[in-house]
């Protein structure tokens, strides 16, 4: 049986000005302006804004959406309980020692638990009220969102898929996303989610600002993820006549209205502010061909940007498949204490610099200026292996959520599914030093 959504095209471009009308209503999208008296067909225009109506024009974000009603038609909204899903981080546990997660748990064989429902919070920084600040979850589910849709006024979402993947309805279109893709559903944008099946994965939240690409300085104009390759999805809508839920995340609290129709009604819609979504094997590893282990930084897919120039709020970062040839050179990560919180997680695979407890669904947090790197296994082959040209990660994709923030972690993920051995993998290296 064809997956409807395996079979979707997309528009390509990152940050492009787009141009979209469902194809069952050609002539839906107004010519020469926005806002015309009378849109085509009965609909209603409706701007969504991701940025404020006088930010630079370089960082102006907004999308003019022409739907059959507009979003306002809802009863009002009424706080509701999840109890794992929190953006207050002041009752959580501070603490600088490293952590580590065993794989996310799957809810159990005849839970029926949506993705909204399966949200699991488990470290975040900053705050949400002043919009400046990120927060970390998981996600695990085993049945689809049913006339039921969500959305974030908090702030920008980046969902990495590590098993099953998602068949996600927004407002602009449909998408699917599979583990080693990532999708983008930015602040404000309903968004509905399909599976088939057990999936889980892992969501960075972040707010005040969105996730762009990152500049490339004396690398040039190509190199790491070319804007080309991200995708946003072709307008569609549907028009149903039934009882909604529509789910808010606003200032960390959950909030559930009631309507008689389908959000994603928007027959047209033209702008830059849209959900995206990115496969990250088309990553262009840029890499050391003489000496040393580059920074991790030189990994990067998207950064979500501070005010201070040059330090991000977040960055996502990747270590995919890719050549090792530095020349008399500690090839596996440094260790490295760092002015950043790093979280890493495992989509598929073996990573390279810890092949025993991190397992794909499992997480690892680095807090700032806490020490890490390689357990004794890694230093040891790192410290012998040859000197030849060798593929490093094959078969694996993993990836880090490096913040300038210093991160708590939720007082439920401080004691849920924690490996409590992690700091026993650097216990056994031992003294080599010997005086000359």
């Amino acid at each position: 049986m064809v997956n409807e959504f395996e079979q979707l095209s997309y528009q390509s471009g990152f940050g492009n000005e787009f141009a979209t009308t469902d194809p069952r209503v050609p002539d839906a999208l107004p010519h020469g302006q926005n806002s015309p008296q009378m849109c085509a067909h009965g609909l209603y225009a409706e701007q969504l804004s991701g940025s404020a109506f006088t930010a630079p024009r370089h960082q102006n974000k907004r999308s003019w959406l022409y739907r059959i009603r507009p979003s306002v038609i809802h009863r009002p909204f009424a706080p509701i309980d999840l109890p794992h899903l929190t953006s207050d981080f002041s009752k959580g546990e501070i603490t600088p020692n490293q952590y580590r997660w065993n794989p996310h748990p799957i809810p159990q064989e005849g839970k029926n638990i949506d993705f909204v429902q399966g949200l699991y919070s488990v470290c975040g920084g900053g705050d949400v009220i002043s919009r400046v600040g990120l927060a970390i979850h998981n996600y695990a589910c085993t049945v689809s969102m049913k006339n039921k849709a969500f959305y974030d006024s908090d702030g920008d979402l980046l969902i990495v898929p590590q098993q099953g993947s998602l068949e996600i309805t927004t407002e602009f279109g449909r998408m699917h996303v599979a583990p080693q893709e990532i999708v983008v559903i930015p602040q404000g944008i309903r968004f509905s989610v399909g599976v088939s099946g057990p999936s889980r994965g892992y969501i960075l939240e972040v707010y005040g600002t969105h996730f762009q690409l990152p500049d490339l300085g004396p690398i040039g104009a190509n190199g790491l993820a070319n804007p080309r390759d991200f995708l946003t999805p072709f307008a569609w809508f549907e028009e149903k006549d039934e009882p909604f839920q529509i789910v808010n995340k606003y200032q960390g609290k959950i909030f559930q209205a009631e309507q008689n129709h389908s959000p994603f009604d928007v027959v047209a819609w033209h702008g830059n502010y849209t959900p995206f979504k990115y496969d990250l094997r088309h990553f262009n590893v840029i890499n050391t061909v003489s000496f040393d282990h580059c920074d991790p930084s030189i990994f990067t897919v998207l950064t979500a940007p501070s005010t201070k120039y040059g330090t991000a709020i977040a960055d996502f970062v990747i270590f995919p498949p890719r050549w090792g040839v530095a020349d008399h050179t500690f090839r596996l990560p440094y260790y490295h204490r760092n002015c950043m919180s790093e979280y890493m997680g495992l989509i598929v695979g073996c990573y390279e610099a810890k092949e025993g407890g991190f397992r794909p669904g499992g997480a690892s947090l680095h807090s700032m200026m806490t020490p890490h790197g390689p357990d004794v296994k890694g230093f040891e082959k790192g410290s012998t292996e040859p000197m030849t040209p060798q593929r490093i990660a094959e078969g694996t994709m993993s990836f880090m959520f490096e913040s300038s923030f210093n991160m708590a972690i939720s007082p439920w993920a401080v004691k849920e599914n924690v490996d409590t051995n992690y700091y026993k993998d650097w216990q056994p290296l031992k003294k080599h030093f010997k005086m000359p």
